[in-house]
């Protein structure tokens, strides 16, 4: 049976992450998962993050006992069920961050920072917590859905990043230190470095992570990107990657079939489908989704330039003429036989199969694609059955 040994390091990784955050002896902000962690721990703020408890939540399955309390109140369960999950989990008091980490609830907040390079609806979730905890929140936002970032674009989100330096002061009560910015955005690319270059692993056959695997081991890259933890972490695990491949050690032997997810990861049930293309030897090895925290544009030479240059480039940023020529090329270099596109229902930004993009993928590449509709955290969106169907006729399609 193939395990990833790192898999226990990982477990006291976030377990120490958060009993930081639990302990509270700094002060504290809240920030998007691609906002601008880096200049906020360069004043000594511990750093949670939101999105990272909703999927939690929804890999918990706790979202389904949460989700409804929310659209009591008014957010309604068509919308981002990270936002509606979360919100519904503060108003249940009920959280899975006290069994797994020992937490009655998410850490309170001494300001909050969110980037809308994702989408509007962080602006709306990480407001109703500022007013419900009488907290200042702070916004970056960028220009959206570009073929290409301009010197103008960058120049206007690097000063929308220096305008958080004045509050950031007064919360933390440290002055701004570039050379501390500097050092922190250089632990930062270093760290997702080896992020990508432990992706990266998975170009070889039989590859040595999946993507439902790297959905888990992306936690440090999340929670703790500007510390030398995150650095360390990767390079172990990057270390057991590297073994393996030397060794032809592969979560699937005899590969049947190379898999790109296209889309959020579906949280509920990252088991089941796991093992259903296990069953199949068909290998999900690269993700749209993973590849969101690499972020080869920091250079600690300039902080604020490259800081909004490699947060206003991110994928789910960009135009479909763009993300077309991104996936063409990770479709090339991980060898990929068929692309499947999960249409989040409640995650319109981060679904890319709604304007032609399959079709066209097809057709300029040749691989087989398929869209499944389900939902990063409401298992109500998700049909077993017909999901099994779609894909297993895929990997007939792509066998034959």
């Amino acid at each position: 049976m193939y395990e990833i040994k790192t898999s226990k390091l990982l477990k006291q990784v976030m377990a120490d992450y958060f009993s930081a955050t639990k302990n509270k002896s700094r002060p504290l902000a809240w920030c998007t998962s691609v906002g601008p962690a880096e200049l906020l721990r360069s004043f000594g703020f511990e750093v949670y993050f939101p999105e990272n408890h909703g999927a939690l939540l929804g890999a918990t399955r706790k979202a389904m006992d949460t989700i409804p309390v929310a659209s009591k109140i008014g957010y309604p369960s068509d919308i981002c069920s990270y936002l509606t999950a979360d919100i519904g989990s503060y108003i249940r008091k009920s959280t899975p961050l006290t069994k797994h980490y020992g937490l009655e609830a998410p850490p309170k907040p001494d300001l909050i920072v969110y980037n809308t390079n994702q989408c509007r609806e962080v602006q709306d979730w990480f407001t109703f917590f500022g007013n419900e905890y009488n907290c200042p929140v702070l916004g970056i936002v960028p220009p959206r859905h570009m073929d290409e970032v301009k010197k103008e674009d960058i120049d206007n989100v690097s000063k929308q990043f220096r305008s958080l330096i004045p509050e950031c002061e007064r919360i933390s009560g440290n002055k701004f230190n570039i050379d501390k910015f500097r050092e922190t955005l250089k632990l930062s690319k270093e760290a997702t470095g080896l992020w990508k270059k432990t992706l990266d692993t998975s170009k070889h056959s039989p590859a040595p992570i999946s993507f439902f695997d790297a959905t888990i081991h992306m936690g440090p890259i999340v929670v703790l990107r500007g510390t030398e933890i995150a650095k360390e972490y990767y390079r172990v695990l990057l270390a057991e990657l590297e073994h393996n491949v030397k060794n032809k050690q592969g979560f699937v032997a005899n590969e049947s079939s190379r898999i790109y997810w296209e889309g959020m990861p579906i949280w509920g049930r990252l088991r089941y489908l796991s093992d259903l293309f296990m069953q199949h030897n068909s290998a999900v090895v690269a993700s749209t989704y993973c590849n969101s925290w690499i972020f080869d544009a920091f250079d600690e030479r300039h902080p604020f330039e490259s800081s909004a240059f490699a947060y206003t480039t991110i994928f789910i940023n960009r135009s479909e003429k763009a993300k077309l020529e991104i996936l063409k090329n990770l479709i090339d270099e991980f060898r990929i036989d068929g692309m499947i596109f999960h249409e989040a229902k409640t995650c319109f930004n981060n679904s890319n199969s709604r304007f032609g993009m399959p079709a066209r993928l097809k057709e300029e590449t040749g691989i087989e694609t398929l869209i499944i509709e389900a939902d990063l955290c409401d298992l109500r969106f998700f049909s077993e059955e017909q999901s099994t169907i779609k894909i297993e006729t895929l990997l007939e399609q792509i066998s034959s």
